[in-house]
């Protein structure tokens, strides 16, 4: 998880519905996910998500993970975004209504 990586930049976007280039950052991050939570999740759908503009961005995106239970994920993308995408953080046990923030 991070340990106070500065990130005052610019502030977060406001939530906006999950795109198919959200779902795709999630996936491409799941492994690292899996590997850190020791979970593997049926369900992985991307349902909002949250920019924070950095030397790259941080993507903030909540994930569905079936039964009620979701969680949040923050995905740094580097300024060339090929194969640059790393989990920064996560925030388990959330609902769907809990708000996004930055973490």
């Amino acid at each position: 998880m991070d340990k106070g990586t500065p990130r005052i930049k610019g502030g977060l976007s406001e939530a906006r519905p999950a795109t198919a280039e959200i779902q795709e950052i999630a996936d491409k991050v799941r492994p690292q996910l899996e590997e850190k939570t020791n979970e593997k999740y049926e369900k992985f759908e991307a349902v909002q998500y949250k920019v924070q503009v950095v030397a790259g961005n941080n993507y903030f995106i909540k994930v569905d993970v079936g039964c009620g239970c979701y969680l949040h994920l923050r995905v740094f993308s580097g300024i060339s975004r090929e194969n640059n995408l790393e989990l920064h953080g996560y925030q388990t046990n959330k609902t769907e209504n809990d708000e996004l923030t930055s973490f």
